[in-house]
């Protein structure tokens, strides 16, 4: 490629290697997995001590041919900010003093581990897995054809609903990741969100799941009346308890009436169209603000420039195109959320940014 009039040299490489960065950052991703399927983080706890390089390739279940390829893997990941490496200086006897280099887990990786309560290895394990990944493979041929309402669609002929209702890995899979982000986002909730649920003698989980969020919600409030609501297939063989039960049905068609209705995470995966469809069967469901009816929804709000650091509105923008590649939804600003809550009959909102990336949104009819 020639240079233009004017062009520098280094401006020219410049641009190539930021367009390598972004030709190759899945390399990031695939390494943490293939890190997170191998226990390296749960290895390095379980270890109690910052740990060798001999230890750790020790201790992994593999073939020890390639231990010497861990170190290049390790590499990246200590890059990337998911292990620390030090070097510590060992005295032994007779023969003076030795440096020895040995890793220690980085605050991010303490989510990756197994039995942390709030790990997110789940959801990283199914947004990487083959599934819900080839459908990025066809985002372009999903811009240029007819009919498919998202590139999954166009990878798996089915909607992400429909083959996750008949792929029991997929089911699997997304459940587990969703009960992962729960456990995190209900810890947070209930510490620092707590009034929200106050007053109330009932309340639903619209796409619930499994049922993580309204767990934690029966605890924290024994006297609250709790249903976790999801597809049949999702909700089928699962027990309730004293304050807890399970129903099974479509939001689109009715959700049992209740004092509020809580969404995590559940709007962004719709179209605005669908969501107004969700929201009014939400508003059927709950009784006046006056009788103490109110809709409960934590989901992303998209920052400007000014609201945010570059990088978490870029992990919003991720979401943002996740969200077209595997379903119909997005991620809204606060004015695309309340044009949506206003069309749907509500009359007032309150946004709290207390979830991180995510907001609680209080909403009354």
């Amino acid at each position: 490629m020639a240079l233009q009039n004017g062009e520098l040299s280094s401006d020219l490489l410049h641009s190539q290697a930021h367009i390598w960065n972004h030709i190759f950052s899945f390399i990031n991703s695939m390494s943490l997995k293939c890190a997170v399927q191998l226990q390296i983080p749960d290895i390095i706890h379980r270890h109690g001590a910052p740990m060798s390089f001999s230890e750790l390739v020790e201790a992994l279940s593999i073939n020890k041919e390639r231990s010497h390829f861990i170190y290049r893997l390790m590499r990246i990941l200590v890059h990337s900010g998911f292990f620390l490496k030090q070097t510590l200086s060992i005295i032994n006897e007779g023969d003076g003093e030795e440096e020895k280099e040995v890793y220690l887990l980085a605050p991010a990786s303490r989510l990756l581990l197994k039995e942390e309560p709030l790990s997110i290895r789940p959801f990283l394990l199914a947004m990487l897995d083959p599934m819900l990944m080839n459908p990025w493979q066809h985002l372009s041929k999903w811009f240029q054809n007819d009919g498919d309402i998202c590139p999954f669609q166009t990878t798996h002929g089915r909607s992400l609903w429909d083959f996750a209702g008949q792929e029991p890995k997929l089911n699997q899979l997304f459940n587990d990741a969703m009960a992962s982000d729960a456990r995190l986002v209900t810890n947070v909730i209930l510490k620092d969100c707590k009034a929200a649920f106050e007053g109330l003698n009932s309340i639903v989980d619209v796409g619930g799941g499994t049922g993580t969020v309204t767990k934690a919600i029966a605890k924290a409030f024994p006297k609250l009346n709790c249903i976790s609501f999801d597809l049949p297939h999702v909700v089928n063989g699962m027990e309730g308890s004293k304050n807890l039960s399970y129903v099974g049905g479509d939001m689109f068609e009715s959700i049992p009436e209740v004092d509020a209705v809580f969404m995590k995470w559940i709007l962004h995966d719709w179209s605005d169209e669908e969501c107004i469809k969700i929201l009014k069967r939400c508003k059927e469901a709950i009784p006046s603000k006056e009788n103490g009816g109110k809709l409960i929804i934590v989901d992303m709000v998209v920052k400007n420039h000014e609201g945010g650091t570059d990088e978490s509105l870029k992990t919003q923008l991720f979401f943002d195109m996740l969200m077209m590649t595997l379903t119909t939804g997005k991620e809204r600003t606060e004015k695309e959320w309340i044009k949506l809550l206003l069309v749907a009959g509500f009359s007032d909102y309150k946004f709290t940014p207390i979830l991180g990336l995510r907001s609680l949104i209080e909403v009354y009819p």
